[in-house]
């Protein structure tokens, strides 16, 4: 099964997130930074990351970018995680590399189906 990567500040959220991606089969990292993030990074290689965009010291942008610097990164998929809808973050997600966006509270149904998506 793959593995996934949930990077946000909020525990409430990556227990969450967590538990319905576990309960659909799913291996799961977490990480409450985008720093935490790129550690993790160091010793894994997910199928797919979701980050939270807003999150304190590195935000959900920088962190795609920096991963997405390292070439084994490149071709992962990544999908922002916020509770903002506004078309030019969207736009500026999309430029660091992000594959899709999920608005918080996020809808089990629709993780999944993301995941399922662009998990490979």
């Amino acid at each position: 099964m793959h593995t996934i990567l949930l990077v946000d500040d909020s525990a409430t959220m990556l227990m969450s997130m967590s538990g319905i991606l576990k309960q659909a089969g799913y291996t799961v990292l977490t990480a409450n930074s985008g720093d935490a993030a790129l550690n993790t990074l160091k010793t894994n290689k997910p199928n797919l990351v979701i980050t939270d965009l807003n999150m304190p010291g590195m935000n959900g942008i920088e962190f795609i970018k920096a991963a997405k610097s390292n070439a084994s990164m490149r071709f992962t998929p990544f999908v922002m995680l916020t509770t903002e809808s506004g078309a030019s973050k969207k736009d500026e997600a999309r430029a660091a590399g992000a594959a899709g966006w999920l608005t918080k509270p996020v809808v089990p149904a629709q993780l999944l189906q993301v995941v399922k998506q662009l998990a490979k």
